[in-house]
């Protein structure tokens, strides 16, 4: 059946059957009736010898909890047994970074024409079993996948998830676990925004001062941190491991204050100012005009790029309030060679484009209206443009008025806003052939831990990763939130603190909820305190007076209170 077909059965079997439950939501689903695999202790896995991580990170994910050996060997031909991971027979139209994955009683095998795609299959296995294959412990099981044929591609090829480690630094530890829940989703390029000014976060040699001093603080006083050379390798090499490249960031000639408080000799009157604790921005400005300016940038941009096998190299670039245009002009004339002469695509936030001709230059818009000049003006040149515009795509932006993180200057976000956009259409002037893809970015001015990197970002970036994956054939806010409710057990058993939000009908695991007694709620219909309702499979109270506002999208303060589910 195709997949808008599939996905049209009710909310109750959709989050109770796991092909109705996929996130990103496939291109094609072909249920297979009556028919199961069940994984057991006897399982193998097969890879080509060119996959073998792929199997390696397949065993990783289920061994723990199914207590199973699952060795992982070289396929021949294609076993009749098992678990295969195939370079070999997947369809054309799958391209470089799709797949093909077919369930039958007696085997499983997914097809790929690269391993980026063979990795994308296996997360959609992933989710085809019980969620609680990723627990850490095992678990009794049974660990029965359902019968079917999927054929996936993406929409986009680059699907992003930045996290600012400037504001607050997150350590490694912090940043792996971020980056595996990026993997369950299918995104494929990780930007770690390395300073800002409140803090400078990977250690150059040739100016140590960055990391010793401008790393040694962070918003609201802390003692910040950085990363060594070894460590910022670690998070590389185990972002690739899991098909994620990483593209550094670090931005310029503006949020420079902690590297001119490190360095006097980056300003134009010589004088380090001090270190900034607050979440100011827009004051700060290297100096254009001095030749140790750009020894500067090309000794930082040189030893980073050194470190990073993937194409890009992030300057930054916004907020430049303290550069004019002029000076805004003149420098990027003088950095952005720098970062051609040391083999790195230049990617920046979308007000650099300005100052280039150059059609390999890849803006990031991460304005909040559906309309920018100097970014349509990029892509009528050819430019293809990443979009994170902020009050859809921003993760650090509330939920709504009652959430405890998060900032609020671009709007509130809850996740029908996150899902309800199209980056193909979003920004006149700039087509769909002309984006990239999408990335979701998320600003740490708030967040301190990596319960509230989870808490910002789920659910919200399934949201944007199915915007990048999925076909917008398939876009449907009400078929969406009954899958991502479905993530829920997943989530839980990962241990991923996410937000409850209430437009979402979560799966608790248990029993689904039953038919609402209540009225259901009418977006036109006034509505006085005491009045009952019932909507998304809760019933909510009204507390005063309200006509339009729709129960859950306003948090605890608002006109509604949940009374629970049904």
């Amino acid at each position: 059946m195709a997949v808008t077909a599939a996905l049209s059965v009710s909310a109750q079997s959709q989050a109770a059957e796991p092909l109705q439950s996929l996130v990103p939501v496939p291109v094609s689903v072909q249920a297979r009736s009556g028919v199961t695999h069940t994984l057991t202790a006897a399982t193998k896995i097969y890879t080509a010898p060119a996959a073998r991580d792929v199997g390696a990170f397949l065993a990783g994910v289920l061994r723990p909890s199914t207590g199973y050996a699952l060795p992982v060997s070289d396929a021949v031909g294609t076993p009749a047994d098992g678990i295969s991971l195939l370079l070999s027979g997947a369809p054309g139209s799958v391209g470089d970074q799709g797949y093909q994955l077919d369930v039958a009683t007696s085997a499983i095998v997914v097809r790929a024409n690269t391993s980026e795609g063979l990795f994308a299959g296996v997360q959609t296995l992933r989710q085809l079993l019980p969620a609680a294959v990723e627990s850490a412990t095992t678990q009794p099981g049974p660990w029965t996948v359902p019968g079917a044929l999927i054929v996936d591609h993406p929409r986009f090829s680059y699907r992003g998830a930045m996290l600012d480690v400037a504001r607050h630094f997150h350590p490694v530890a912090s940043v792996k676990r971020y980056i595996d829940q990026l993997a369950l989703y299918k995104i494929n390029y990780f930007h770690l925004h390395l300073s800002d000014d409140q803090g400078w976060r990977i250690v150059i040699d040739s100016w140590p001062r960055l990391a010793t001093y401008g790393g040694s603080t962070q918003v609201g006083g802390g003692s910040g941190g950085y990363y060594t050379k070894a460590q910022y390798s670690e998070i590389v090499q185990y972002a690739a491991a899991r098909k994620i490249t990483v593209i550094p960031e670090i931005d310029m000639p503006g949020h420079t204050n902690a590297a001119q408080a490190s360095y006097a000799e980056l300003n134009c009157n010589g004088q380090a100012p001090p270190l900034r604790t607050d979440i100011e921005v827009g004051y700060s400005s290297l100096c254009v005009g001095k030749d140790i300016t750009y020894q500067f940038i090309d000794d930082v941009v040189r030893e980073i790029a050194a470190l990073t096998p993937g194409p890009y190299f992030h300057i930054g670039g916004d907020e430049a309030h303290a550069t004019s245009d002029a000076d805004y002009q003149a420098f990027m004339n003088r950095a952005l060679p720098i970062v051609k002469k040391y083999g790195k695509t230049v990617l920046g936030w979308h007000e650099f484009v300005k100052t280039t001709t150059d059609t390999t230059a890849v803006p990031q818009y991460w304005g909040t209206t559906t309309s920018n000049a100097t970014v349509q003006a990029a892509a009528a040149r050819g430019n293809k443009v990443i979009m994170s515009p902020a009050n859809k795509a921003y993760l650090d932006m509330k939920y709504n008025s009652s959430t405890p993180l998060g900032l609020s200057w671009a709007g509130y976000i809850e996740v029908q806003t996150a899902y309800d956009w199209n980056p193909g259409t979003h920004l006149s002037g700039v087509p769909e052939s002309a984006v990239r893809g999408v990335e979701a970015p998320l600003w740490t001015e708030t967040i301190v831990t990596s319960r509230d990197i989870e808490f910002m970002a789920f659910p919200r970036l399934s949201a944007i990763a199915e915007l990048g994956w999925s076909p917008w054939s398939t876009h449907n806010w009400d078929q969406f939130k009954v899958r991502l409710g479905a993530q829920a057990p997943r989530w839980a058993t990962m241990g991923i603190n996410f937000y409850r939000s209430a437009q979402v009908p979560w799966d608790t695991g248990g029993p689904q909820p039953g038919p609402c007694s209540q009225p259901a709620w009418e977006r036109t219909k006034i509505y006085t305190g005491g009045n009952v309702v019932s909507h998304n499979g809760h019933k909510w109270t009204a507390q005063w007076w309200t006509q339009g506002e729709e129960p859950g999208t306003t948090g605890q303060w608002g006109v509604w209170r949940d009374g629970g589910v049904c």
